[in-house]
């Protein structure tokens, strides 16, 4: 068969739904970890991926430190003035700390930018 020299060569595939190397992926579970989140967003800020699982982590972090301080002002005072119950809480609202921990990992891991149920809109981080 004879080449068209016009004919360009057959491009290669690229990724447009977003990074799916190791290294994103690493990244990006870290962003769920807590204070990890910290990682990938001082440390792959080239990466767009990365970034925007960094800060869903960071608005998780936050949410977690509110829900720590909250244990720690009512353990203060609570128990003097009757709030014993609202100890009940807590453990609820640490299960859902786990279970948004839990989708933004399976977002990681999807390739997925979506943002977590609740807490996902806030923009705290430009």
């Amino acid at each position: 068969m004879p080449e068209d020299k016009n004919s360009a060569p057959a491009p290669t595939p690229t990724n447009s739904g977003g990074s799916n190397s190791s290294n994103d992926t690493l990244m990006g579970v870290l962003a769920y970890l807590g204070v990890l989140c910290l990682i990938p967003l001082l440390g792959a800020k080239d990466d767009a991926f990365a970034q925007y699982h960094a800060k869903q982590g960071v608005n998780l972090l936050l949410l977690e430190v509110v829900i720590v301080a909250a244990q720690w002002v009512i353990g203060l005072g609570g128990l003097f003035i009757g709030l014993g119950f609202i100890f009940f809480l807590f453990p609820l609202l640490w299960l859902g700390i786990l279970v948004l921990s839990i989708i933004g990992i399976v977002n990681v891991v999807n390739h997925k930018t979506e943002p977590l149920p609740l807490i996902g809109g806030i923009k705290l981080i430009k």
